[in-house]
């Protein structure tokens, strides 16, 4: 009987069993569409992968990833890759995954995450060129996570999510549970030593890595690159202004004359190298250059190209005595060029061209300092706060500048991380929290008055409940009045252990912060061991950590509370005391959250070296502290918020001590180095330069100036804060600090009396 199955056997007279397709067969799986691969060559894909790449993912790839991926593309999506849109798909699929797995900004082998890694998954999961949403989704049905890593070879791990948004939700939150339950876990303390060494590349125009071994011996070429680099960062941050950038609308650039030196707004400025000056006499332009002293003692301008000998007896500080200028720092100066047939005022001796003095001199009509640059622009995150996403304008998201991540990589990560914490501790409302930071400088120990303040400022917050008390305790030298380090030899060891076993005592009778907070000690100028031969003076920056042999009792008392306590009960992190260098960051939550920290009497040494600028501008001298602002132009894009007030608007009833106050703050995030002097002037370790950077700006920035009045203000918003001295001078009877709340970005002076 013949079977009624339409499908006959292949070969019935060898007797080969007939095995039909049944079209309703259950469970059936569809077969795989073959694809006849091409030869697809890199340039043909190019603007398909600068769409999809560049455009939409803001990745920049490089010659041999295209032709990596102009083979894949050829070998499994075929004659579709253009007419179907294949190539597309699978592009934006490699530019997630690339993104997922932390990679660079650049992609390519060996920058962050496996290029080849993620196109075998991708190719396993494909078929008739397109990838299959039910082993693969394009979003959220998996995620690369690095799980081990061999050099510049990193493997991924693809773990499956469920494609559904709750089965989503619900796999996160499982994932989540075995992440640290307390903020404070959260808490990272970096090192000078231990931050990235970066530096600028203006070809590239990106950060990279340095990768010669630092030392404390570098070579000279390494002083030269360490000013090169700061004149690079603010040079492409100044050029990253609009009030730099030619509008495309326009057909011409306006020229700078007397008349458009005030930096008026909506008006594009042009910068003059110092060699173009040459042949100009008479001629206006605006310069760009780090402010130096001659051999002959003049005053003089240099930048990448020259040095001309600079005169600012005619000029006008903008804003009206807004920030200060003192050798070392990069200025913009807009004036008049004058020829001279002598050589005057050259660093380099007798030679006059390109890399070398320029004859004659530029006469100032107005200087400013280089505009600062928010930490949003810097990073390309400006239009997450609208959007929620990054922005496709460039910037620096990929850089991790301080060791914790980058922007991109980890930041969104971590926001989510925080919302979640900030729900369980608010509790659903919007009752304070413990996300504060108590801050105090100036900690002298050998005053019996600070250890009295110590133990009345511990002793409130004891008194309060868990969840009011700070997350951390920020201890800021100097923590002896006198470097007596340097003269008295092993008697003076031993007096300076014996100020930490005091300090060790009254941390001792608070037993239940020392079990629940973090404790960071930051060291000063007479701290040791640079003290030993400085004698107090400026010493080399960045500084070591207080030596362990000065620090052992303090640490005993926080092993001796945690030895006490029951850890089965304690929900959070037990405490701890760190001891880090000067300066330092702390971090929450990645790079969600950075905090800079330096202790050094900054204001000090800018009225001791400032330049006088206007009709006694006849050297070097002390600028009036008297001063209040004026009412007066801004530079380019210069704004601070200071108390909701904008330097430049300001009246003449605001106090010396908070008009002092922004003008510190603006001299110092305007330059973008917590140390913009000298190097004769305040020395500087070479090799570890990168750790001073303050691009991009933090988001808070603790400046201890024991010279300076205790201050919270915002400036392009970063947050600066200067807790003073904890007693201040001719008030033996109270203690001053600040309590910085973390997660509002604002600071609040305390202080207390007893």
């Amino acid at each position: 009987m013949m079977d009624s199955d339409p499908v006959p056997s292949s070969s019935p007279a060898f007797g080969i069993p007939a095995h039909p397709f049944r079209k309703n067969k259950p469970n059936h799986l569809p077969t795989r569409t073959s694809i006849l691969p091409i030869l697809l060559p890199p340039s043909t894909l190019r603007p398909v992968a600068f769409r999809t790449f560049t455009r939409k993912h803001n990745l920049t790839i490089s010659s041999s990833a295209l032709q990596t991926l102009a083979t894949f593309v050829g070998k499994n999506c075929g004659s579709g890759w253009r007419q179907e849109g294949l190539a597309e798909r699978v592009l934006d699929e490699v530019a997630k995954s690339w993104k997922k797995a932390g990679g660079g900004v650049i992609v390519e082998e060996g920058k962050g995450a496996s290029l080849k890694t993620i196109l075998q998954t991708i190719e396993g999961n494909m078929s008739g060129g397109r990838v299959i949403v039910g082993k693969a989704a394009p979003t959220d049905d998996f995620s690369p996570r690095i799980v081990s890593r061999d050099g510049d070879r990193m493997q991924l791990n693809l773990v499956r999510i469920s494609s559904s948004a709750g089965a989503t939700l619900e796999d996160r939150e499982e994932g989540e549970s075995d992440l640290p339950s307390h903020p404070r876990s959260w808490i990272k303390v970096v090192d000078a030593f231990d931050i990235p060494r970066l530096t600028y590349n203006p070809d590239r125009k990106y950060f990279e890595v340095v990768k010669s071994k630092p030392t404390l011996f570098p070579q000279p070429s390494h002083k030269t690159a360490l000013l090169r680099d700061r004149y690079n960062v603010i040079y492409q941050r100044l050029l990253r202004n609009e009030s730099f950038q030619v509008s495309l609308g326009s057909s011409s650039v306006p020229s700078l004359s007397r008349t458009s030196s005030s930096f008026a707004p909506r008006q594009c400025y042009k910068l003059t190298p110092i060699a173009n000056l040459l042949g100009r006499s008479g001629t206006s332009h605006l310069l760009l250059g780090m402010l130096s002293v001659s051999p002959t003692g003049d005053l003089s301008l240099t930048d990448l190209t020259g040095s001309i000998a600079l005169e600012l007896s005619h000029a006008r500080v903008i804003p009206e005595d807004g920030a200060w200028f003192a050798p070392g720092m990069i200025v913009l100066v807009d004036g008049i060029y004058e020829e001279e047939e002598t050589l005057k005022g050259s660093t380099l001796g007798g030679n006059s061209g390109i890399g070398g003095g320029i004859g004659g001199r530029f006469v100032g009509v107005s200087i400013c300092g280089p505009p600062c640059e928010r930490r949003e622009m810097s990073l390309g995150t400006s239009n997450r706060q609208t959007t929620g996403e990054v922005s496709s304008s460039g910037g620096f998201g990929w850089v991790d500048f301080i060791g914790v991540g980058s922007e991109r990589a980890r930041g969104p990560r971590m926001r989510q991380i925080q919302e979640k914490y900030l729900r369980d501790l608010h509790g659903g409302t919007d009752d304070s929290s413990r996300t504060k930071i108590a801050i105090m400088s100036e900690v002298n120990l050998d005053n019996v008055k600070t250890v009295d303040a110590l133990r009345k400022l511990f002793g409130s917050y004891s008194d309060l409940p868990l969840g009011e008390r700070p997350l951390a305790f920020v201890l800021i030298g100097n923590f002896v009045q006198k470097a007596i380090i340097s003269g008295d030899g092993q008697a003076g060891s031993i007096e300076y252990k014996e100020y930490f076993d005091s300090l060790a005592m009254v941390l001792s009778e608070f037993p239940s912060m020392l079990r629940r907070s973090t404790f960071i000690f930051v060291p000063g100028d007479n701290d040791p061991w640079s003290s030993a031969f400085s004698a107090g003076a400026s010493s080399t920056i960045p500084r070591h950590a207080v030596p362990d042999m000065f620090t052992s009792r303090v640490r005993r008392a926080f092993a001796t509370a945690i030895a006490e306590l029951d850890r089965s009960q304690l929900s959070e992190p037990i405490g701890e005391a760190i001891w880090t260098t000067n300066p330092s960051r702390i971090t929450l939550f990645g790079p969600v959250h950075d905090i800079a920290i330096v202790r050094d009497d900054i204001s000090g040494r800018l009225r001791r070296s400032a330049v006088r600028v206007g009709q006694s501008a006849d050297g070097f001298a002390v600028m009036d502290e008297g001063l209040d602002y004026q009412q007066g132009s801004a530079s380019p894009r210069s704004s601070t918020e200071a108390h909701a007030q904008p330097i430049g608007t300001e009246s003449h009833s605001v106090p010396s001590a908070v008009h002092m106050s922004r003008k510190l703050v603006k001299t110092i995030l305007d330059q973008g180095t917590m140390s913009p002097f000298p190097l004769s002037l305040r020395p500087v370790l070479w090799d570890y330069a990168s750790a001073l950077q303050l691009y991009p700006l933090p988001s808070a920035f603790i400046l201890a100036d024991s010279e300076a009045a205790s201050f919270c203000m915002t400036y392009e918003g970063c947050h600066v804060m200067n807790p003073g001295r904890l007693i201040p001078e001719g008030d033996l009877s109270s203690a001053r600090w600040i309590e910085y709340d973390v997660f509002k970005n604002r600071g609040k002076l305390r202080e207390l009396r007893y």
